[in-house]
């Protein structure tokens, strides 16, 4: 079997982490589709086994939690009726992150379902050590999720937002313009939470960065992944890159995983196509 150059692999990975399409990286990097797939498959897998083993035992004081949007194959709307439910249709994924260091402590590929909330709360429960204030939205989800994963070891809280205009005009610049907050409050959920840390600005500002860095999750183009399984790796790919390679200029130009303690170094884009080899060496040990 031909293997990658480690220099080539690393240059179609930094194609792919900045938003490039695994057609466009593949015309970048003078390679063939196939091969940026079969990369993305290989360091997407090895990316998620080692984001299992190495986010746990965070020590995280305020945890934001927040779910994107994007779609398999089509819109949910557009899915024939002996198709969904087959890794089709509209995809969540479910972030939880430190706010002080940036760290993407936990995420999910999932619907945006009452079980997908316990899911997604279990694993953040197993990645933290100690007492934490959680923040979320108004997702009616989260309240039995985070009393089943936490019981008494976390403050809760709510941020409620009201929206104005939903771009519902004929004016294109209202159309295609996100709706305005017109107002907000917090709630105190469950525990003692302080209430002005109740907020989901930075889980949301990360939102944004997975927006603009993955070309998957590009919205009103033909940006879109067509296999759940492909989601799921480039995504295990995205939060890799960011909490070990990407330096954070929130936290003096570190990594996340640098703040929080879990790693001693920075990362290269290198070592992040080197991983695969890096597991199956673990597993031949």
């Amino acid at each position: 079997m031909n293997r990658l150059p480690l220099d080539l692999g690393a240059h179609i990975l930094a194609a792919l982490v900045e938003g490039t399409s695994v057609r466009g990286a593949a015309r970048m990097c003078g390679v063939q589709k196939n091969t940026v797939l079969r990369l993305l498959a290989e360091v997407g897998d090895a990316c998620g086994f080692f984001h299992d083993d190495l986010v746990r035992g965070v020590r995280a004081k305020r945890i934001e939690a927040d779910e994107i949007w994007s779609y398999c194959k089509a819109k949910e709307r557009n899915v024939p009726a002996n198709k969904k439910g087959d890794g089709v249709g509209d995809q969540w994924t479910w972030i939880a992150m430190d706010a002080d260091t940036k760290l993407v402590i936990s995420w999910l590929l999932a619907k945006r379902e009452l079980w997908c909330a316990r899911v997604f709360m279990c694993d953040l429960r197993e990645r933290t050590i100690g007492r934490v204030q959680i923040s979320t939205d108004g997702f009616r989800g989260y309240l039995p999720a985070i009393e089943e994963a936490f019981g008494s070891d976390a403050d809760n809280g709510q941020i409620i937002k009201q929206y104005g205009s939903m771009g519902q005009g004929r004016d294109p610049e209202s159309r295609y313009s996100p709706a305005q907050v017109s107002s907000f409050y917090r709630v105190a959920v469950s525990g003692n939470p302080v209430m002005s840390d109740i907020s989901t600005s930075h889980v949301e500002r990360k939102n944004l960065t997975l927006r603009m860095s993955s070309r998957r999750f590009t919205r009103l183009t033909n940006g879109y992944s067509k296999k759940a399984l492909n989601l799921n790796r480039a995504l295990a790919l995205h939060f890799m890159y960011y909490n070990y390679v990407r330096k954070h200029s929130g936290i003096k130009g570190k990594t996340p995983a640098l703040a929080a303690g879990l790693t001693d170094r920075f990362w290269t884009l290198h070592d992040l196509a080197n991983l695969p080899d890096v597991l199956r060496n673990r597993e031949a040990a």
